[in-house]
Order: structure tokens, then sequence, then C-alpha cells
């Protein structure tokens, strides 16, 4: 086999998909790129045991075609130090020995068969199908990825669920502390379906989803579900189980309602907790006539801070206590200038939404209070 591609044009296309590969694998051949030539198309395809990723890019000067496996460490940090120039590949179809040609020089090394390589399943005939915008995807995996667990024991809390409604549909993530209901009403389904879509592969879509500017299609079954871009597909292995009902946990009577300046907030929460306790991150914030008065200690080393930030409220004082890693990081992901805090009792869970959303979309961000000792 032989044929001619750019050298930054297929590292680029290297670069996307490697970040699949696992740092370790248990099945050696995982560790390579898979090349299959065919015409004029190379399609390449990255993978570990769980998700792949798929790219092809157009070659020159074809002699042959099929199927082989090359370690990816070496054709990526070979190809990472060249100038952009032609390279050509020749390879030994019997001995899979590969010659990597280019202006001054040249790599040489052994493959290995492409047969080896693990072939994804295929979806079933009676698979669900959705089509969502890049950018509506791209928003729903950005405002749900940081609120999903690392559970081995509930592993359906480790991944972001699609909640396919014929009216819209619904991201929802949670680790059982926060949780994020994220509705999009431009994206409707043909039929009420779900999935779970585990955070790696989410990761994955949210690396290259800035690039995109099409529509994205989403095959799934109850195992499988093949997301398919302009010029990348990813098949993942989906997380099998049932979600818990999420719309139980939201409290529907919350009789505190606070505006605040979203920014303005979070910055006072970053100052005060750095004097909180390390073990707790525990932060108090006391509601009061138009006011936020937030607070932190650790007692075990004589510290404390506190800070007023101003706010629209003119209910009756309340305390309420929080994780403030947990409230800052949920509030760093709210994209509005003012947020609005809803809260019931010091025991109840805390609403945090943003003042006005975009439009056909509906954020409500949930997180669980920490018990105040006063």
């Amino acid at each position: 086999m032989k044929f001619v591609v750019s050298s930054s044009h297929l590292s680029s296309h290297l670069q996307v998909i490697s970040r699949v590969i696992a740092s370790k694998n248990t099945i050696p051949v995982l560790d390579c790129f898979l090349f299959e030539l065919q015409e004029n198309v190379l399609k390449i395809t990255a993978a570990d045991s769980e998700t792949r990723m798929i790219t092809s890019v157009e070659v020159h000067e074809v002699e042959g075609e099929g199927v082989f496996a090359i370690p990816s460490k070496n054709l990526l940090d070979s190809l990472k130090e060249l100038p952009d120039q032609p390279i050509t590949f020749n390879i030994d179809d019997s001995t899979l020995e590969m010659f990597i040609t280019y202006e001054n020089g040249k790599y040489n090394f052994i493959g290995q068969s492409g047969e080896e390589y693990p072939q994804p399943k295929p979806l079933k005939d009676d698979a669900n199908k959705i089509e969502i915008s890049a950018d509506n995807l791209l928003s729903g995996i950005t405002r749900t990825l940081f609120a999903t667990a690392e559970d081995e024991l509930r592993p359906v809390m480790n991944g972001i669920l699609f909640d396919i409604f014929e009216t819209d549909i619904t991201f929802v993530a949670s680790d059982g502390h926060k949780l994020v209901r994220f509705k999009n009403s431009s994206v409707k389904g043909n039929t009420r379906a779900a999935f779970i879509l585990p955070k790696k592969p989410a990761n994955l879509l949210r690396t290259v989803l800035p690039r995109e500017t099409g529509v994205v299609t989403i095959g799934f079954d109850e195992n499988n579900a093949y997301i398919t871009l302009e010029n990348i597909t990813i098949i993942s292995r989906l997380i099998e189980g049932r979600y818990p009902n999420y719309n139980g946990v939201i409290p529907k009577d919350n009789p505190f309602k606070i505006t605040a300046d979203r920014l303005a907030l979070v910055n006072a929460l970053k100052r005060v907790s750095v004097f909180s306790n390390p073990a707790s991150s525990l932060i108090k914030l006391q509601l009061s006539s138009n006011r936020i008065f937030i607070s932190a200690q650790d007692i075990d080393y004589s510290t404390s801070a506190e800070e007023t930030v101003a706010c629209v409220y003119e209910g009756e004082t309340i305390s309420i206590g929080f994780k403030g890693t947990y409230l800052i990081e949920i509030l760093s992901n709210i994209p509005s200038p003012e947020v609005v805090l809803q809260l019931a009792d010091p025991s109840r869970a805390g609403l945090m939404l943003p003042a006005e959303n975009e439009a056909d979309e509906d954020l409500l961000m949930l997180l669980m209070p920490m018990m105040l000792n006063d």
C-alpha cells in the first residue's frame, strides 16, 4: 500500500481523536490508530474499551488498499515536530513494515494487523434517532457535565441523562449533592426516549463541538450511541440502568427569592471560602433586607472571614449553609449577569437560576444545604 497526505492535516485529525485512547489498555492493539485505506479516503479510528472516535482524511497517489494499525505514540510524536509538507506512507502488505518519508528524512517501524482491532456493535433495527444542532448539544453538555458524579456504586450518576420528549430535550446531571436540569425546547424528539451518556464521550464532544456548525445526528439503542458530526463519528457504550426521578427532588414551594449580581456573589464567595474549614468548606449565608451576609470560619486555626453583598430581597431573615466549592461551581456555570436564589428553609435544597434564560432554554441548578452549628 502507498499514499501521500499532508502532514499537518493528518496530525490535526490524529490529535483530535487521540484523546479517546486510554493511558493503560488491556488490549494492546488499542494503543494504536486503525487506518483503513480505500480509494482516496483514509479512515482513522482511535478507541478504548467503551468509546471510539472515527475521522477521515483525503489522500493522494494511492496504490492498493487495506487495513492496518499504527502505534499512536510513534505517529503523534513524530508528526508533531514536522512542518507542513506532503508525507508518503509505504506499507509492506505482508510484513506491515512502514516507511514514512518526507522532504529531509524518513521514519521506519512495524505496524500491526488491523484485523485484531475490536469492531463496534451496530445499532439495533429499532434504534432511536435525534437530530440536534452542534450549538444546542454543546450547551447541554457544558451546562451539565460539571455536576456528574464519580460513583462506583451508582454508575447511572456518572453521566449525563438525555431525556427526550416530543416537546423538548432535557439534559440532567447530578452527584447527589448538586443537580442541574437544562431544558431546550428548540430540540424535539420523534418519540419519548432517554439514554445516559458517560462522562468520557461527553468530554470528547465538549472538545470537538466548538469547531462544528452543522447538525449532529445521534442514533442510540439501549446499549450504544452513534454520534455523527460533519467529519467525526463518536461511538460510545451507554450507561445502563434507570436514572433517578430528578423532578421529584426539586422543591416546588420556595417562598424566599433573592436576586443578586452573579459575579459579585461568586467573587465574594471565593474570598471568604479561603478561610473556611478545608474538610467541610462550609459557607454560611445570612439573608436579610437587600443584603447577603457571607461568613466562614475554621475553628482549628482560629481564622474567619465575612463579607456583605447587595441583593434584592424583602423577606424575613434566614440563614443557610452550603459547601462553598459546590456553590461557587454552580454559580460559575450559570450564564447570566444576575442569579436568582430560591430557598424554603435551612434543611431543604436551594435552587439557583439565571435571572433571564436564553430563548428556548430553561436552566435550573440545585444544591443540598449543610447543617449549621448555630
